[in-house]
Order: C-alpha cells, then structure tokens, then sequence
C-alpha cells in the first residue's frame, strides 16, 4: 500500500517474478476496483464483485466516494474472500495490492476492518505484515518526505500489524543523491530539517501571507513541518527499506524482512527425508 503512484503494483509484479524465479507459491489478490492493466493475472480479483466504473456510473459517485463505497460493499461479501483464501496451505504467500488513496487505511477504517477479519476473526488466521511505499523522489523536497513519512506512520498505528515501509524507485535518485544523504533517510528524524539548504530561515514575515510563495515556505510552513518531522521522530516508528524493482537481490532483501514479520518459515513443515532416496536403497538392497 502508499499513495498513488509509489509503485505498489509493479512491486507486487516483482515479487510475483522472484517467488516464481524461487520456486515459491504465492496467491495473488487485487483490491484495486480501478485497476486493468496486469502483468500477472491475478488469482482473485475485486473487479469480479464489484467495480469502480459501475458505481460511479450508478450510483452518481466520484473516484474517492465511490472507491470506499467499493470497500464497504467488499466488507459485507467477505466470503468472496474466505472462500479463495480457506484452501490456501501456509506454503502461499498472499500478496495483495491496494489502491493509492490512503485515507482508505488512515482515516476510515475500512481496510483496518479488512485486516482484523483476516487476522483475527473466522477460520483463516492469516498472518499479515503491511508493506507501505513511498517514492524515493520524496526525499528532494523533505517536507513532502515528511508528510509521506506521517501517513507511513498513521497506517502503521491504525492497521496494528508488522509492517515495512519501502523507499521505492531508488533507480531515480541513485546518481542524483549521494548515497551518504540518502541514507539518513532511512531512519528519519528532525535533523533532517535543521539541515534543509532548500529553507530560508531569513524569509520575511512580511511577506503576503496569500502567496503560494509565502504560504509553501514561510515561517508557518517551517513551523508546521518542524512539528511534523518532531511527531515522526517522538514516535521514533518509522525507518525505511530502499527497492529497486529492477535490482532481484533488492527484491528479495525486501522478501526476507516480510518473511521475517509474519515467521513464513517457522510455519513451514519439517521437511522429510527424501523419498526417492529411500526408495532406492531399499530397491538395492533388495537386489
């Protein structure tokens, strides 16, 4: 999940490509009533309960009204979920992809009721950790970084599972931002502001408060993100992974930390002995 644009589903393609390239099992779920275009077909898809152009020619609603409408009506035809996820063995791992509007998992409690049914309620005990995504592109104008970074945390506190935030498209900032200023923002704290070349502490306070000038980089603005960036940090919540989807050893580093979080390998099988082993020996001793 993250805001639109951060690359969720081409992530979700990634990582679909490496579990194949790995021999893994993975059940793939698209929870976007908006989205067409996939690389991989997904195995369950939203649109096939209900889609996002329908309401809105039907009901008379607009993209955001329409799409937590979808949500809602998903929540009472949570069957449409149990029944795909039930026959799923623990060796699946269920990636779901998300829309970008991400009040639907930080101001309404949509996908937290979505969450809580499957972790905590029925028959399917999933074990879940979230994957928020964030455009590396953020860290060029750090208070959208630390905007980006509040809603991170937002999501982090609303859905209440293990969670990992991802700096996705690193390509675009490698090269552009030295490695050293990229890694500060990995871990995120209010430094980073003190230090922004890009802030004039010397800005007049009597500049036209109107202005988009005055109102993008006066002293309220700085106030204000100097408080954002002091919660961030109060909180100390937030640290981030870097992705470069093109990059399979970034994937799967990614794929370690989730594995990690839901203990995908504590609850596999003990693997037995092989059989095929077994069974040529007693073949040979028998001849």
């Amino acid at each position: 999940m993250g805001p639109a644009g951060a690359g969720k589903t081409t992530f979700c393609n990634a990582l679909i490509q490496h579990l194949r390239l790995n021999k893994r099992s993975c059940f793939y779920i698209n929870l976007d009533p908006a989205a067409e275009d996939f690389s991989y077909e997904p195995d369950l898809d939203i649109k096939d309960l209900i889609s996002l152009e329908d309401v809105m020619e039907e009901m008379g609603l607009g993209p955001n009204g329409g799409l937590i409408y979808c949500f809602e009506f998903l929540l009472q035809h949570l069957d449409f979920l149990t029944s795909a996820l039930e026959p799923l063995s623990e060796e699946y791992l269920i990636i779901i992809d998300l829309p970008g509007q991400i009040e639907l998992y930080t101001h309404i409690p949509v996908v937290p009721t979505l969450v809580k049914h499957l972790t905590r309620f029925g028959s399917l005990n999933v074990s879940l950790c979230a994957a928020y995504l964030l455009e590396s592109t953020f860290v060029v104008d750090r208070a959208k970084f630390f905007a980006g970074t509040l809603s991170a945390m937002s999501a982090m506190i609303m859905l209440e599972i293990p969670h990992v935030n991802i700096l996705s498209k690193m390509d675009l900032v490698k090269g552009s931002v030295p490695k050293r200023t990229l890694k500060r923002f990995l871990d995120p704290d209010t430094s980073l502001l003190e230090d922004d070349g890009s802030v004039d502490p010397l800005r007049s306070a009597g500049e036209d408060p109107t202005e988009k000038d005055s109102l993008m980089g006066g002293a309220s603005f700085q106030r204000l993100n100097k408080a954002v960036a002091q919660l961030v940090d109060d909180f100390s919540m937030v640290s981030f992974l870097q992705l470069d989807v093109q990059d399979e050893d970034s994937v799967g580093g990614i794929l370690s930390y989730i594995d990690d979080a839901i203990q995908y390998h504590e609850a596999q099988e003990p693997r037995e002995p092989n059989d095929e082993v077994a069974d040529y020996g007693d073949d040979d001793m028998m001849g």
